[in-house]
């Protein structure tokens, strides 16, 4: 599929080029415009159970799926948030694993599942009980709030980065979450409680922005406006 990421400095898009045939899965209400050559469907990628995993992962119930029926045509996907959007191909030798609203479209032969974290990681990590597993060959595009940076990580190398940052790393790294300082008083009064620790090799993806700092920011902002609207 060929495609080009427009407006990266701001409020990107994803132009597909479809093929007669050619499908792309993508996250419900991604689609921005479309050829009339392309048809929009709505489904759950694999069944009711895998539907309501996702939503447990923070995603959406069912995928919007836009496939070339009637001869090539253009599709344009975004996502609501602003921020940055990336392409990472995968060739099957490994996956991804995603926080949730980082996934965005995928091609057909990408895999979309979730998987359990275990329940310590689940309960502090922030991010639920489950996250996204991205497997297969194809290309996956990633969104994210505020701009995307990649960490390198070399074999034995550890990097710490705040849950709310997270958006995507390589499945067979080694992570933990854990507090941020030595002490559960340190950690809490520094603002960032609990992180992850990342083990290399590898690499992770972080958002520059945390939507839930940016929630709270909001809502002090209304506290000292005497939430107004």
């Amino acid at each position: 599929m060929n495609y080009e990421i427009l407006y990266q400095d701001a409020f990107p898009i994803v132009k597909c080029q479809l093929r007669r045939g050619e499908r792309l899965k993508a996250e419900s209400d991604a689609m921005i415009g479309m050829s009339a050559t392309v048809e929009v469907t709505g489904g759950t990628g694999g069944g009711i159970m895998r539907g309501l995993t996702r939503m447990l992962a923070g995603e959406s119930f069912f995928f919007q799926y836009l496939t070339a029926q009637r001869g090539e045509g253009e599709v344009l996907i975004g996502h609501s948030v602003p921020g940055s959007i990336i392409d990472v191909e995968l060739d099957g030798s490994y996956g991804l694993k995603v926080q949730k609203d980082g996934f965005l479209a995928a091609t057909e032969d990408v895999e979309i599942d979730t998987k359990a974290q275990n329940l310590m990681r689940g309960i502090f990590s922030g991010e639920g009980l489950f996250i996204l597993n991205i497997t297969g060959r194809g290309t996956v595009f990633l969104s994210s709030y505020g701009a995307i940076h990649a960490i390198n990580l070399a074999p034995g190398e550890e990097y710490v980065v705040d849950n709310g940052h997270l958006v995507a790393w390589a499945d067979y790294m080694q992570y933990s979450i854990e507090k941020a300082s030595n002490g559960w008083g340190n950690s809490i009064m520094s603002g960032e409680c609990l992180v992850c620790r990342f083990r290399g090799p590898g690499i992770v993806l972080i958002q520059t922005r945390n939507p839930k700092g940016f929630k709270n920011w909001l809502t002090g902002l209304g506290m000292c406006t005497g939430g107004h609207n």
